[in-house]
C-alpha cells in the first residue's frame, strides 16, 4: 500500500519536526569564547593552535560517541583467572581505553612536568577541561597520574625510578609488572572505613621490611575503603608506620615480579564517574617504598592532593560548560509558543546566568593554573595554597544546581539516557565530594588563614587588583574584609566566608578581562545579591542576548 493511501488511515503519524539535531562536529576550543580568551590571557597563548586542532578532533561526533560508549559499559571485575591465580584484573570497553590513550598521548597526564614553560599548566588544564566535556570519569587515573609527581619527588632514590616511565606518553593497560611497560599510571589509597575525610584516624599499618625510613621497604596490612582507579600501576598509599602516619608508593606488581597482595575485594557501585572502577581493597603484606619522611604522611601526600583539587576545579568547570552547550544548542533549535525558545526572554534570562557561572568558574580555574605555572613568586605560591581550596569548594559546589537547571532548559529530552544530560547530571555532585568534601575545603582555608597569613594577604591583593572598575564588587570587597577581621566563631561562619571569597575572587578575574556586559551582571547577581541565587533572576539592565552568544558553542 502507498505511504499516500496509508496516511489516509491514519498509519503516518508526523513528521518529525521541531526536534534539534544533536550537537556534534564543533571544536570545543575555538568554540568556546571564554576558553580561548583564558588561554592566551593566562599565558598559554603559544598553545592556542595546538589547543584548537584537539578541540576539533574530540568535539568530531564519533570521538564524542566513545564518552557515551564509555559509560554504557561498565568496568568489569575478576579477582582470580580461571585457573584460581589471584590477578585482580579490571576489564574496560575498548571506548575506555581509547579515551585513556588520548589522554596520555595528549600528555594530560604530565606535560607541565615535561615540559615546563610560562603557560604549561594552562595550556595542559584546557585540554583536561575539553577532553573531560566528552567523558570525565576516565580523568580520575590521569589526574592521580599527573598529581603524584611533586609527591615521588620528595624521594629521590624511588622517584628517578619511577617518574620517566609516568610521565611517558604510552599507554600500557596490561596487568603486568611495571619493568614490562614503558608508561605506568598511578592512583592513591588514604580513605578508610572509620575515618573518611580524617584521614589520621586510619589503622593500615606498615611493618618495616629491614632498616625502614625513607626509601625503605615496608609491608603494609590493613583495609581502604575508597581506592580509585584499581588497575593503575602503583598507588600513593597512607599507613601507620612506627614514627605514625607515613605514605608509600605500593606497586601491583613486587619488584621480583610477583603479585603484590593488594586485592581488590569490589568494585564501588556508584552513582556517578560510571565509566572509571573505584574499589574497596585490602593490603595483606603489600609491599611498598615509603616516601618523604616518617610520620609526615600527610605533609607528604598533600602535595598529590593539592593538584588533584586543581583538577577537581578543572572537572566541575568542564561540566558546567557541557550542560551550557547542550542546552543553548537545544534552546536555538526549538521552538514553543510561536518562537524559538532562545528568543523568549524568560529563556534568555536563564541561559544567560547558566552563562555567567560557566564563565566565571573557567576564569577562575586558569588563573589558579597560571598561579601554578608561576609558582616561584611568594604571592602566587599563596593564591595556590587559599585559592585551590577556595575555588574546589565553590566551583563544585555549584555544578550541581547549574546542570539540573541546564537540563530543564532541555525539557523532557534532557532525561532521557540516550542522551548525554543524565550522565553530566550524575557526574556534577562528584568532584564536590572526592579530594575533601565542602566543610573540609573551608576548614583547609580557615587553617591556612591561621598558619599562613600571608595566603590571605596574597587574596587580598588579588582583589584589589580589581577594585575601582565596578561599585558593587568594590563594597562587596571591603564588606568581607571587615567581617574577616572578626575573628569569633569563625569555623561556625565558614561557609558563609569562604562563599564570598569564592564569588570576589570569581568577580576579581571578569572585572579585570571580560566584557563589562559580562562582569556588571557577574557583580549585580552574586555580589550586591546575598543569598540563595536561583538561576534565571538577572536584572533586567543585563544584555541577555550577548552573554548567551559569547557563550554559546559554535
Amino acid at each position: 500500500m502507498s505511504t499516500a493511501a496509508l496516511d489516509a488511515y491514519g498509519a503516518v503519524t508526523h513528521d518529525v519536526i521541531n526536534q534539534p539535531h544533536e550537537l556534534a562536529d564543533y571544536n570545543l576550543f575555538t568554540g568556546d569564547r571564554p576558553l580561548a580568551e583564558a588561554v592566551a590571557r593566562e599565558g598559554a597563548g603559544w598553545a592556542a593552535n595546538d589547543i584548537a586542532d584537539f578541540g576539533a578532533r574530540i568535539g568530531r561526533a564519533d570521538y564524542l560517541e566513545l564518552g557515551m560508549q564509555a559509560n554504557r559499559n561498565l568496568p568489569e571485575f575478576d579477582t582470580h583467572d580461571r585457573y584460581g591465580r589471584r590477578i585482580d584484573l579490571v576489564r574496560f570497553h575498548p571506548s575506555y581505553h581509547q579515551l585513556m590513550k588520548t589522554s596520555i598521548e595528549e600528555g594530560l597526564h604530565a606535560s607541565p612536568w615535561t615540559e615546563p614553560r610560562k603557560g604549561a599548566h594552562v595550556a595542559r588544564a584546557a585540554r583536561f577541561y575539553m577532553h573531560s566535556q566528552v567523558e570525565p570519569g576516565h580523568g580520575c587515573p590521569i589526574s592521580m597520574t599527573f598529581a603524584c609527581a611533586p609527591a615521588l619527588a620528595l624521594q629521590p632514590d624511588v622517584a628517578k625510578d619511577w617518574l620517566p616511565k609516568i610521565f611517558a606518553r604510552d599507554y600500557d593497560p596490561r596487568n603486568v609488572p611495571a619493568d614490562q611497560k614503558k608508561g605506568l599510571t598511578i592512583g592513591m589509597a588514604m580513605t578508610e572505613k572509620q575515618g573518611g575525610s580524617d584521614v589520621r584516624a586510619n589503622t593500615t599499618r606498615a611493618i618495616p621490611v629491614s632498616a625502614g625510613g625513607p626509601g625503605g621497604e615496608y609491608e603494609l596490612v590493613g583495609h581502604k575503603f575508597f581506592v580509585s582507579a584499581p588497575m593503575c600501576d602503583a598507588f600513593l598509599v597512607l599507613a601507620q608506620a612506627p614514627g605514625g602516619l607515613s605514605c608509600f608508593l605500593v606497586p601491583r606488581w613486587k619488584p621480583d615480579g610477583s603479585k603484590n597482595p593488594l586485592q581488590v575485594l569490589r568494585l564501588k557501585k556508584k552513582m556517578g564517574n560510571a565509566s572509571n572502577a573505584s574499589s574497596e581493597t585490602e593490603l595483606r603484606g603489600a609491599f611498598g617504598w615509603m616516601i618523604g619522611r616518617e610520620g609526615r604522611g600527610v605533609a607528604t601526600i598533600i602535595e598529590m592532593v593539592a593538584m588533584t583539587r586543581f583538577d577537581c576545579m578543572i572537572g566541575s568547570s568542564a561540566i558546567m560548560r557541557a550542560a551550557l552547550a547542550q542546552a543553548i544548542d537545544h534552546c536555538r533549535q526549538r521552538a514553543a509558543f510561536g518562537k524559538l525558545l532562545i528568543d523568549q526572554p524568560i529563556m534568555q534570562n536563564v541561559l544567560a546566568d547558566l552563562a555567567l557561572e560557566t564563565e566565571a568558574a573557567i576564569a577562575l580555574t586558569m588563573r589558579i593554573g597560571r598561579a601554578l605555572d608561576d609558582r616561584a613568586e611568594a604571592r602566587e605560591a599563596q593564591l595556590i595554597r587559599i585559592g585551590t581550596a577556595i575555588g574546589k569548594y565553590w566551583i563544585c559546589k555549584r555544578t550541581p544546581g547549574m546542570t539540573a537547571e541546564a537540563m530543564e532548559c532541555i525539557g523532557g529530552s534532557g532525561v532521557m539516557e540516550d542522551g548525554p544530560m543524565p550522565r553530566h547530571f550524575r557526574e556534577s555532585p562528584v568532584n564536590a565530594i572526592w579530594e575533601g568534601s565542602g566543610n573540609v575545603q573551608c576548614l583547609d582555608v580557615l587553617r591556612a588563614m591561621s598558619r599562613a597569613p600571608e595566603a590571605l594577604e596574597a587574596c587580598f591583593e588579588e582583589l584589589d587588583d580589581a577594585k575601582g572598575s565596578n561599585a558593587s564588587y568594590d563594597r562587596h570587597v571591603a564588606a568581607l574584609k571587615d567581617d574577616m577581621r572578626a575573628t569569633e566563631d569563625f569555623e561556625a561562619r565558614a561557609r558563609n566566608l569562604v562563599d564570598r571569597l569564592a564569588t570576589a575572587l570569581q568577580a576579581s578575574v571578569l572585572v579585570k578581562s571580560a566584557p563589562a556586559f559580562v562582569s556588571d551582571a557577574y557583580c549585580a547577581s552574586r555580589l550586591d545579591s546575598r543569598g540563595a541565587h536561583l538561576y534565571g533572576a538577572l536584572p533586567q539592565n543585563v544584555n541577555f542576548n550577548a552573554i548567551v552568544e559569547r557563550a554559546g558553542p559554535r
